[in-house]
């Protein structure tokens, strides 16, 4: 019985240790998040409208052994982001009355995640008394049956937007990413080779990694003309760009090279590939800006981008 006390109140990571899965008798990996304060409106008295309150998240997940080579890579695994988005996207979609409730839609968006097997939530208010006033759940994958989804938000879908040459060396650049960043959507930046002398290859997989490389090369090149401009290679940090603001601008290397259907067209048609690109990020539009575009931007931006949807918008047919 002391065991269980101690259990009762010790971290959900000690408590998933001894609290083994019926039916799966291999290990476990296991992530957490720990003394996660957010401060929200939460509550059924009265006293508890109006008001914000502290409230602590500690969650352990379970997640299978990712059994491959893992090379550091972030897309392999199930990213510390996910867990905090579970909780922030279950705090926006509504006020609620109760933690159980919020345990319980935290887990459910968590196990939605391919990787995750069972989930321990334990949130705690800090302010209601003179202790931590909480609860605790244990979920894993069958409590909901397939785990669905979290419903798709289309208007969350990013632009894909190719700049040229002379767009990235456009003086009035930085006036342009201000409108940019005051759009309606994410927007993420694509890029063309480089202007200068190029390396050549007989061989046609080397050849296809030297364009890359080079495709990477003039994106460090627009980032050094404004630092709001963040160079990335991995589908976690641009859905983690997306969500926060961020003006990524893609560096395709690993993507296309990770590829499973990878892109049906050559590398060195940048423009082509960016339609590609787009259409795996279910972008809402892909949008092609030449350096006139950006010297004649005058807070048109927005404008500019209606126009383009007719002839420039994806299609399957790109």
């Amino acid at each position: 019985m002391t065991n269980e006390v101690r259990l009762a109140f010790s971290h959900p990571d000690e408590r998933a240790k001894a609290s083994p899965i019926p039916g799966i008798s291999g290990p476990l990996d296991r992530i957490s998040l720990r003394d996660h304060i957010v401060e929200v409106e939460i509550g059924a008295f009265q006293a508890e409208r109006g008001t914000t309150q502290r409230v602590c998240f500690n969650v352990v997940v379970e997640v299978q052994p990712v059994t491959e080579v893992l090379d550091d890579d972030v897309d392999r695994i199930l990213s510390y982001d996910r867990v905090t988005e579970a909780i922030a996207d279950s705090l926006a979609e509504e006020r609620l009355n109760l933690l159980e409730t919020l345990a319980d839609r935290v887990a459910s968006r968590i196990l939605s995640e391919p990787q995750a097997v069972r989930a321990f939530v334990r949130i705690e208010k800090l302010d209601r008394g003179p202790g931590a006033l909480g609860v605790e759940i244990v979920r894993n994958r069958q409590d909901y049956g397939l785990a669905p989804e979290v419903a798709h938000n289309a208007a969350n879908d990013p632009r894909v937007i190719y700049l040229t040459n002379e767009a990235i060396a456009a003086p009035h650049l930085s006036d342009w990413l201000d409108q940019l960043a005051a759009g309606d959507r994410p927007a993420i930046l694509c890029v063309g080779l480089p202007d200068r002398a190029e390396t050549h290859s007989a061989a046609p997989l080397a050849q296809r990694r030297i364009d890359l490389l080079s495709i990477e090369q003039n994106a460090w090149v627009l980032a050094g003309r404004d630092r709001r401009c963040v160079v990335v290679g991995t589908r976690t940090e641009l859905d983690w760009g997306m969500k926060h603001g961020q003006i990524s601008v893609w560096a395709p290397s690993k993507i296309v090279l990770d590829a499973v259907e990878g892109p049906h067209v050559s590398v060195r048609d940048t423009e082509a590939l960016s339609r590609w690109f787009a259409s795996e990020m279910d972008a809402a539009e892909v949008i092609f800006v030449s350096s006139g575009e950006i010297e004649g931007v005058s807070g048109q931006i927005e404008e500019r981008h209606h126009d383009l949807r007719e002839s420039r918008l994806l299609s399957n047919d790109d």
